[in-house]
């Protein structure tokens, strides 16, 4: 997953990671836009697994969750969509989703079913890092690390913290989020951002820091990237498909990913 942070910075650019709610709005269309995302220029595809009660998203990704369940989509059922993307695009996936229904498969069949399916970080925004141990242990087995957040309030201790887990998780990047509260677009980015990426910087290390939550612009996406390493864009994204005529949804979700994407350069040196 590192690579694809790599690549992006060779191209002068912040890495792109648009999400996609697994089962949304069926699962044969979630697979065809994950596909259109990565014709996009995406460099990881983050893939979300419904929940009945997910407290870290707002309205927008919430309806898209229960949507999905009301199809029926389970864990194993966003595991065998994440094998169908992988099929034909070859990205990296961030699969995000709540802890429960992990421990409920069982870590190491969840791990190891998530890396067959060419998933190579696992993001559980309600698992603290301090219990992050079993699941490390078990993704480390199958070359899955945990992707954990750092939020704004976060204190330096606990950022230290987040950051000591994913060093000894071989995280592919550190998640911070860009505001407090949930998901969902938002009109601007929040002031402080800079300052919370310099405290997070201060213990990251190596390790690719990317922004999400409220990134709805390619105007933002362009702010994100003198100041990280990747942007994560979620709400913004399944905005598109739900506002776009009948049968033109996808395409409607393509041409912003590609112009988030391209929005997304890094400061000239």
């Amino acid at each position: 997953m590192r690579a694809a942070f790599a690549r992006a910075k060779e191209q002068g650019r912040a890495a792109f990671i648009p999400y996609i709610m697994a089962g949304y709005p069926d699962a044969a269309t979630s697979v065809e836009m994950a596909r259109a995302l990565a014709e996009a220029g995406a460099d990881i595809i983050e893939l979300g697994v419904p929940f009945s009660d997910p407290l870290a998203d707002g309205a927008t990704i919430q309806h898209a969750s229960q949507r999905a369940l009301d199809n029926g989509m389970t864990l194993a059922g966003c595991l065998d969509i994440a094998h169908a993307i992988s099929e034909t695009t070859h990205l990296p996936l961030a699969l995000m989703g709540y802890y429960n229904p992990f421990l409920r498969m069982g870590l190491d069949k969840v791990c190891m079913a998530a890396s067959e399916a060419g998933v190579r970080g696992l993001i559980i925004p309600d698992l603290p890092a301090e219990e992050a141990q079993p699941v490390i242990a078990a993704a480390r087995s199958f070359g899955v690390a945990p992707i954990f957040l750092v939020t704004p309030t976060s204190p330096a201790a606990r950022i230290a913290q987040v950051c000591h887990a994913a060093h000894d998780a071989e995280s592919g990047f550190i998640y911070a989020v860009s505001l407090t509260g949930v998901t969902g677009a938002r009109a601007a980015l929040a002031q402080d951002l800079p300052a919370f990426l310099q405290r997070v910087r201060a213990h990251s290390g190596e390790i690719p820091i990317a922004v999400g939550f409220g990134i709805a612009t390619p105007e933002h996406a362009a702010q994100i990237a003198q100041l990280a390493d990747g942007v994560v864009v979620a709400s913004a994204l399944i905005n598109a498909y739900d506002a776009a005529p009948a049968g033109e949804g996808v395409t409607a979700v393509s041409v912003l990913a590609r112009s988030l994407r391209d929005a997304a350069r890094k400061p000239s040196r």
